[in-house]
């Protein structure tokens, strides 16, 4: 799945931090290195779905992050946060 671009909404940026103590770096970097991506519902607009990333940062943490990818194929960032345990082994398996 391509990404473009990386849309940031402060409401979500001081959620993740202060909710998930996840940087935006961190998002970034899961992004770009080719994370398992998965459909997780239809969004409420038309052609504008949820999504699921999961991949690791540079420093090695397992991160899955949420977002909605527009119809220019930018993604808005709305979660980010820790894999749990059974979420980890998934994705290490595949």
């Amino acid at each position: 799945m391509e990404v473009r671009d990386i849309i940031w909404v402060d409401v979500f940026v001081d959620k993740i931090w202060q909710k998930h103590h996840v940087k935006t770096e961190e998002v970034e970097e899961v992004l770009e290195s080719s994370p398992k991506v998965r459909f997780i519902e239809q969004g409420d607009v038309k052609g504008e779905d949820v999504y699921a990333a999961q991949g690791r940062t540079k420093s090695g943490r397992y991160l899955i992050v949420f977002f909605i990818l527009k119809g220019n194929k930018n993604a808005l960032i709305i979660s980010a946060r820790d894999m749990s345990g059974k979420e980890r082994k998934l994705y290490e398996k595949k």
